[in-house]
């Protein structure tokens, strides 16, 4: 078989040795110069076929669930059913232990909704102070301010500087001037509280994280701390909130958080504070610890600016470069010589 190219040639077009393809049949509507009808023709995309095996998949999978959960619940109410009518140890038993539940439930219940209660309460005054400082309202002012030294009446440690401040409400008259004396007298003690808390849980998480064999034990340990962390400073400063309120606040914490920034601000500022030359240099576990540890610091800043009832007025807010130095010194102590 020869594999040179072929010669350019000439032919006719009414060649009968040509065999050209027939013509296609078109629709009548193209034919007409319309716009052919493509709803029959048209075929599911992928996405669509994916998203309805999907939806198919998911009530398949709730179906499922919801019986199975029917089926336990009429399990569970056949046994408790059957437990009340007897008349021996079983049956009382069975009534004791559902009453005991009743009443955790209810107990749990109330916690919730005081906690929301008392996280509202402070959430009202940090809006009254903000009007009244808005407003340069002296009246207003006031009764912000003895709302506040109310509320932590029965603090014994307090209870020295919410007399100081009684005492010398009646010699200021400037506005603003008496939320600054309320937040120097009462609230500079609870602040000094709150940075230690804040210094402790972040020291705890860049240890934990850097000792951990397991990544997941990891994880659920600086979740845990954190929420706990929230719940203390709350707890501090007169919230005290149950499980739901402390997934609210936290939910507020990390749109503040992210709304700020905070997350790229919290590794900036890790990389000032131990030097990028040491970053590098540091194994991969220490690395984590740090930034946890900075990530929980910056968590824990952000929380007293949004519990606490006043706003830094007279006083400096805490920094995190500050609470990075007290908590990262001893993790880092023999950073500064050698790689880790």
């Amino acid at each position: 078989m020869s594999t040179e190219p072929r010669q350019p040639r000439v032919f006719k077009v009414d060649d009968p040795a040509l065999v050209t393809e027939p013509d296609p049949v078109l629709p009548p509507e193209v034919a007409a110069g319309q716009e052919p009808d493509t709803t029959v023709l048209a075929r599911p995309t992928l996405a669509e076929i994916g998203q309805r095996g999907l939806r198919w998949g998911t009530l398949l999978l709730m179906a499922l669930a919801g019986a199975a959960s029917l089926g336990l619940a009429a399990w569970f109410a056949r046994f408790v059913s059957a437990a009340l009518v007897r008349d021996d140890w079983i049956g009382t038993a069975t009534l004791a232990l559902l009453l005991v539940a009743a009443f955790a439930a209810l107990m749990i219940v109330l916690r919730e909704v005081i906690g929301f209660s008392r996280l509202a309460r402070l959430a009202r005054i940090r809006n009254d102070v903000a009007v009244a400082l808005a407003e340069r309202d002296r009246k207003r002012e006031r009764r912000v301010a003895l709302r506040l030294a109310a509320l932590y009446i029965g603090r014994r440690e307090l209870s020295w500087g919410i007399k100081r401040f009684r005492e010398h409400t009646g010699d200021v008259h400037d506005p603003g001037a008496l939320l600054a004396l309320a937040e120097r007298e009462i609230l500079v003690p609870l602040d000094a509280d709150a940075r230690r808390i804040v210094t402790r849980s972040a020291k705890r998480v860049a240890t934990v994280t850097a000792l951990s064999p397991m990544v997941l034990i990891a994880v659920t340990f600086v979740l845990i701390e954190n929420l706990r962390l929230l719940r203390t400073l709350a707890t501090l400063y007169g919230g005290r909130p149950g499980f739901l309120g402390v997934v609210k606040l936290a939910r507020m914490v990390f749109t503040h958080i992210i709304a700020t920034g905070g997350i790229a601000m919290t590794d900036d500022l890790l990389g000032q504070f131990l030097g990028q030359d040491i970053l590098r240099r540091l194994s991969r576990r220490l690395g984590e610890g740090a930034f946890n540890g900075a990530l929980t610091a910056r968590i824990g800043v952000t929380a007293l600016e949004v519990i606490r009832p006043l706003p830094f007025l007279a006083t400096r807010p805490p920094r995190v470069r500050d609470v990075l130095a007290e908590a990262l010194k001893p993790l880092f102590a023999g950073s500064k010589t050698g790689p880790a």
